[in-house]
């Protein structure tokens, strides 16, 4: 018996992983890194991802664990400084306008009194009611031109 067991471990491919081999421990990381990077992303686990599949490949070409580990840690750098700054530029845009953006520069009525003192007062603007206030008093059926907006409360002047 013990004959047929050194026999199967010589008949052995070393070039093909094994579950208990190096370059799978990399590519469970690599794995890992990437699950957790599509569940809660916030771009930083995936260059853990590429960084532990760079070492993998190193651990398949049958380089040792510093070797390993440099690759890994250059691999982490590169693509943190090198693609980060990129990706992220991408994601600088305005987002989503608020409600109140589209109404800038649009003329529109005055249904309620504007007092100035108490800065409240009612407008309608593209057929829609909306708080407003302005630095002068604006008596009810003035026309008026939207300026600014605070939250949902527009500013706005006589027309």
């Amino acid at each position: 018996m013990a004959a047929a067991t050194t026999r199967s471990r010589r008949a052995y491919n070393r070039r093909v992983p094994t579950l208990d081999s190096v370059v799978v421990a990399w590519i469970v990381v690599a794995v890992v890194a990437a699950v957790i990077e599509i569940s809660i992303p916030h771009f930083g686990l995936i260059f853990v991802t590429a960084a532990a599949l760079a070492a993998a490949g190193v651990a398949y070409a049958g380089f040792g664990a510093i070797l390993q580990s440099a690759i890994f840690i250059v691999a982490l750098g590169v693509t943190f400084f090198g693609l980060r700054p990129r990706m992220m530029a991408n994601l600088g845009s305005k987002g989503v306008p608020s409600r109140t953006d589209t109404l800038l520069g649009r003329d529109g009525i005055v249904t309620f009194d504007i007092e100035a003192s108490v800065g409240a007062g009612r407008v309608n603007v593209g057929g829609e009611d909306w708080a407003a206030r302005s630095p002068t008093p604006i008596p009810a059926g003035t026309r008026i031109r939207v300026v600014a907006a605070d939250g949902i409360v527009l500013e706005v002047v006589p027309a």
